[in-house]
């Protein structure tokens, strides 16, 4: 006979939230860092707006991994969220101005 696991509101909130935790750490990180190591004309205007364009990414890149490989904590995945954050911040900098 199946077995079903219920699982509580509370354990699939956690659940959640360690899936998004590493796309959160990198957008902070590089949205700080930016602000930090990028020259004035490269920087984007907010960092709050940089930040949650680049944790947009990061949870795109995520999803994309768990979709892709069935499930998640593979290093493929985690490379692709550093490509998308990177990416991300890249462009809102219009860091190609130079």
């Amino acid at each position: 006979m199946l077995q079903i696991n219920r699982v509580s509101p509370l354990a699939s909130l956690l659940h959640l939230l360690s899936f998004f935790a590493p796309a959160l750490v990198v957008a902070a990180f590089v949205a700080l860092a930016a602000r930090v190591l990028l020259p004035p004309a490269a920087r984007p205007s907010s960092w709050g707006f940089a930040f949650v364009l680049n944790f947009a990414a990061g949870a795109v890149a995520l999803g994309a991994g768990l979709w892709y490989f069935g499930h998640d904590g593979k290093m493929a995945t985690y490379a692709a969220l550093v490509l998308a954050v990177a990416s991300t911040q890249w462009l809102a900098g219009r860091a190609w101005r130079g």
